[in-house]
């Protein structure tokens, strides 16, 4: 049973949920549902989309680790984690095959201020046309770092990791709201449960504008029964911060498995990887490392790479405890 799962278990699924997520979005992106309609996607895939092998994961999964080395190596050190973004843009480090494919142009606007030494916690742009799903995407390991501290810490933790390459408060509000799911759902909670507890807690911490303002964006996951309830037709797979938490919630409430989760993500169509992983690391941690088939694991680029880095951090995160 899922709810006798232990943190570690949870925890490595969330991680690799990522990855398996993104690497099954990979070949399809960009596509619509109507193709998704007409040629589902039920295992990995190769080429497509980046013309890339089958377990080729992009930036999502590869901004995700270079969050979990610095979080291991630095802890929460900005300047650390900027540079480390700077290397993976520049010098390809963290990339499945040695060659970044995939960024999204607001990352990649960050990612040059960082490497002109701009401020970290400035870099990102913070207009309103800045609020795609790219901080949302690498968010879970801040997540699982600041799990067992309190709430208004995760909060405002997840607003600066965001504000490295996505400034504006929503993108800031969306990454905290995934950030208090992730962490009950690591305590056991279930999907709703874990939902709806973020809202009550975001709702209180968020009392005056912009941020207030902000979080009615989100209204339509006040509510776990009633997101729960609305057609696939209702939900966008769209790179907007907003459409990719919404899209993710939605899939992990009408799963009842981590690969219907995020099979369901990448049918979704459009910015399929994104979704996918995104999807991927909440319902890892609602099904348990265990759950997540193991073919897809092995199959992953660079496999025992991700296995060790993975292991490390559940190791760190278990003595800091």
């Amino acid at each position: 049973m899922s709810s006798d799962l232990s943190p570690r278990s949870r925890i490595l699924g969330g991680l690799w949920g990522v990855a398996v997520g993104d690497a099954l979005g990979v070949p399809v992106e960009f596509c619509s549902r109507g193709e998704r309609d007409r040629d589902p996607v039920t295992d990995l895939r190769g080429h497509g989309t980046h013309n890339q092998p089958p377990g080729t994961w992009s930036d999502d999964t590869s901004l995700t680790l270079c969050t979990v080395e610095t979080l291991l190596r630095a802890g929460e050190d900005y300047q650390a984690l900027g540079q480390s973004f700077v290397r993976w843009l520049d010098e390809e480090i963290w990339t499945p095959h040695g060659r970044v494919f995939d960024v999204g142009n607001t990352t990649a606007y960050a990612i040059r201020r960082l490497s002109r030494g701009v401020d970290p916690l400035k870099a990102g742009r913070d207009d309103d046309f800045s609020n795609g799903n790219g901080s949302l995407m690498r968010i879970l390991p801040v997540a699982i770092w600041f799990t067992g501290r309190a709430a208004p810490e995760t909060i405002e933790a997840a607003h600066r990791f965001s504000a490295l390459t996505h400034r504006h408060e929503r993108s800031q509000a969306g990454c905290a709201i995934f950030c208090l799911i992730a962490q009950h759902l690591i305590a056991g909670a279930g999907a709703a449960a874990s939902i709806d507890k973020a809202w009550k807690i975001a709702k209180a911490h968020y009392r005056v504008d912009p941020f207030a303002s902000e979080l009615r964006t989100y209204a339509r996951i006040a509510s776990a029964g009633k997101l729960k309830k609305l057609d696939q037709r209702d939900i966008r797979g769209s790179g907007y911060v907003i459409d990719a938490l919404e899209a993710s919630l939605w899939c992990l409430l009408k799963s009842s498995s981590f690969d219907q989760a995020v099979l369901s993500a990448v049918n979704l169509g459009d910015d399929t990887d994104t979704t996918a992983a995104i999807t991927g690391a909440l319902a890892g941690i609602r099904y348990g490392v265990e759950a997540i088939p193991a073919h897809w694991r092995t199959q992953l680029a660079r496999h025992d790479d991700l296995d060790a880095l993975f292991n490390d951090f559940v190791a760190r995160i278990g003595s800091s405890a």
